[in-house]
């Protein structure tokens, strides 16, 4: 069988390949656990406490438990600098088969609120990141149809310069957001939100794409099928999607829509762990959380495309 040992180190545009963060197949389940103040307000809203009363400990035990339980069952890990990547790495947390991809997005974020724009974290220094095991980096981009489209791809284009330079492969992340004019007349449409943030965003060539589902993950497998590959029709490079903003019992079908559309698997949080925030989280992380994590791993091996049949992967083989 051909693994990703066997892949090129680089895709077309001179991306570093993604083969470190995938699984022997060539598909991703990728753990997010890069959440910051949402992971605080949505702790806080279980506790019925407000945020101010869930000290920065609880993040960081609870990052660190999920890459204890999850980290096994998954081919990489995402999380941040702020709450647990440091006791990641020097306590050496991940087993082998699951690389460490850190968060470099600075938020601007008020507390309770999404998350309204991003940058560069210039604590985050690229070469030290890779020189302490790190295998990858995420950028999340808010895109919207206002004046600062240009601002944002160039902040897009020189994450993934960043990465290159340093040897690690970028994962970019646009998230689709209403303007508030769009917002206020009802004009908005997530699905063609998505296809053309992905349009604008995805030719910088990242290693790997992470996209919105369509509908929020609701509705048929066909339909959802359908409007996945519209995304692919967009996307050249290896692409995966998130579960933001999809109910865990739909997330499944939606990662399968999105797999036999061209999609090479998933980077997922809230679909995986948000039974562990109540009661006895050890033991819902060891039980339902791994369980989704196996099945939708065996999703992606069944119907993802590996990354290296993506064409800016198939035009680096053949170059």
């Amino acid at each position: 069988m051909t693994t990703r040992a066997d892949r090129p180190a680089q895709l077309a545009g001179g991306s570093v390949a993604p083969h470190r963060l995938a699984r022997p197949t060539g598909t991703f389940a990728m753990v997010a656990a890069d959440q910051r103040d949402s992971l605080r307000t949505m702790m806080a809203e279980r506790a019925q406490v407000p945020g101010g009363r869930i000290p920065d400990d609880d993040l960081t035990e609870f990052k660190l438990a999920v890459a204890r339980t999850l980290g096994p069952h998954a081919s990489a890990l995402l999380i941040d600098r702020h709450y647990g990547y440091r006791r990641l790495i020097e306590e050496q947390v991940l087993p082998a088969n699951c690389a460490p991809i850190l968060a470099v997005d600075a938020l601007d974020q008020e507390p309770g609120q999404p998350v309204e724009g991003t940058s560069l974290d210039p604590h985050v220094d690229p070469a030290t990141a890779a020189a302490e095991g790190t295998r990858g980096l995420k950028l999340l981009v808010i895109w919207r149809r206002d004046d600062r489209r240009d601002e944002r791809v160039a902040l897009a284009a020189r994450f993934v310069d960043l990465c290159r330079t340093a040897g690690l492969a970028s994962v970019l992340e646009p998230v689709a957001r209403p303007t508030p004019a769009e917002e206020a007349a009802g004009t908005f449409r997530l699905n063609d939100a998505i296809v053309e943030a992905a349009r604008e965003l995805a030719p910088l060539l990242p290693s790997l794409y992470k996209g919105q589902v369509p509908d929020g993950g609701t509705g048929t497998l066909a339909r959802l099928t359908a409007e996945c590959e519209r995304i692919d029709s967009v996307v050249d490079v290896p692409w995966v999607v998130l579960s933001q903003g999809v109910a865990p019992t739909d997330f499944p079908t939606a990662v399968e829509a999105a797999c036999r559309a061209g999609a090479s698997g998933f980077l997922a949080g809230r679909a995986l762990w948000t039974d562990a925030l109540t009661g006895d989280r050890d033991a819902a992380l060891r039980g339902p959380s791994t369980d989704r994590l196996r099945r939708l791993g065996e999703i992606v091996d069944a119907h993802g495309r590996p990354w290296w049949q993506a064409p800016a992967a198939r035009t680096a083989v053949t170059a």
